[in-house]
């Protein structure tokens, strides 16, 4: 009987335990870890510093500013402020599911296809069409 009570005991700590973890975060990072969410500012792009001018696909593109935000729930989004040689400035905004492993973003975005991105401390840099984008939290 007391053997008994002593296992059911043990269950109950670790139904607890069990509990306790489920409804904790979901995206804990792992010793050595920093935390990838939050709000990262868009400071480069193909090495040149935003505000730049850049040539993408034979097209001149003024890029004003940035963002991309990392969500806790595997969501992200991007936008962008732009605009088209001498045309009026616009504003791009597409979100994305993600998943991460180690230093490794994958992002589905909706209505397109998928792209990755590194986190490195602050910083997240992500490949995008041939654009290379740095943003810094």
């Amino acid at each position: 009987m007391k053997t008994q009570l002593k296992t059911a005991l043990h269950y109950c700590i670790a139904a607890a335990i069990g509990l306790l973890l489920a409804t904790l975060p979901r995206q804990l990072s792992a010793a050595g870890e920093t935390d990838s969410t939050g709000l990262y500012s868009l400071v480069s792009v193909d090495g040149k510093t935003v505000p730049a001018s850049i040539a993408h696909e034979g097209v001149t593109i003024q890029i004003r500013s940035g963002s991309f935000t990392i969500n806790a729930d595997g969501t992200c989004a991007s936008k962008m402020v732009f605009s088209v040689q001498s045309g009026p400035e616009a504003t791009r905004e597409v979100s994305a599911t993600y998943t991460q492993e180690g230093s490794k973003l994958t992002m589905q975005w909706k209505g397109a296809g998928k792209t990755t991105g590194t986190l490195d401390s602050e910083t997240f840099t992500m490949n995008n069409e041939g654009m290379v984008l740095v943003y810094r939290k």
